[in-house]
This record gives C-alpha cells, sequence and structure tokens, in this order.
C-alpha cells in the first residue's frame, strides 16, 4: 500500500512538471514553482509532528541506514537548488539573468525531487496488521 503523503508528493511533481513546461505564462509559473517549493519545506515539519521518530531512528537504529543518509542529502540538495532557482528567477525578473541558467537548474530540480520522492517512498513505513 503506498501511503498518502507519497501519493500527494507524486501528485505535486506532475503539477511541477506542467509549471516547468507552462514557463511562458510567467504569473502562473512563478505560483505553481512557489507553492511546490513551499509544498517541499513544510513536508518535514508535518512528518516530524506526526511520526514517531524516536522509535524509528533510535529504538530501531535506522538513523545509520544508508537510504536515510541519501534521502537526507538529496533533500539538502533539492533545498540549495531552490536557493540558487530563486536567485536567477529574480535576476530575471529584473531584466539580467541568464534564462539558459534558470532553465538547467530547472531541469536539476525536475531530476532531484524524483530521487527525493522515491527515496521518501521507500523510507514510508507501513502499517503492521
Amino acid at each position: 500500500m503506498i501511503a498518502g503523503t507519497v501519493l500527494f508528493a507524486a501528485a505535486t511533481y506532475i503539477v511541477m512538471l506542467a509549471g516547468f513546461y507552462w514557463s511562458h505564462w510567467r504569473r502562473l509559473h512563478i505560483g505553481i514553482m512557489v507553492g511546490i517549493m513551499a509544498f517541499d519545506i513544510m513536508m518535514p515539519i508535518y512528518l516530524y509532528l506526526n511520526k514517531d521518530w524516536y522509535r524509528r531512528l533510535i529504538k530501531e537504529g535506522e538513523l545509520t541506514s544508508y537510504l536515510l543518509w541519501t534521502h537526507f542529502l538529496l533533500l539538502l540538495t533539492l533545498y540549495m537548488l531552490y536557493v540558487m532557482q530563486i536567485q536567477a528567477g529574480r535576476r530575471l525578473l529584473r531584466g539580467g539573468g541568464n534564462r539558459a541558467e534558470h532553465r538547467a537548474q530547472g531541469k536539476a530540480i525536475l531530476i532531484v525531487r524524483a530521487f527525493v520522492i522515491a527515496t521518501g517512498a521507500l523510507l514510508v513505513e507501513t502499517p503492521a496488521h
């Protein structure tokens, strides 16, 4: 069974793909991308507040899991790309940016975000019956 958070994250990925291809509609593009970035920033807070992290990470020893650390580093990479993308987008809006740089960063974000969602899906804890 796939967790609802994974399905929702996958749905937001599809929305982000649409926003990437609709970049010529500036307001829609910016709105979609900012919304998805806000979702990605809020997701760890939601998970922290709603999951038993102490049991899973400390008692069950998952803190030493390679998959967990891979997911964490991919998430940090995604956040750094978001910062760079926002800076490049602001330069574009002021008229001094490089559109090719912004597009290349967007492609990198799409790739890294796909891996973040995939590793997150692998880390989902299924309830015991």
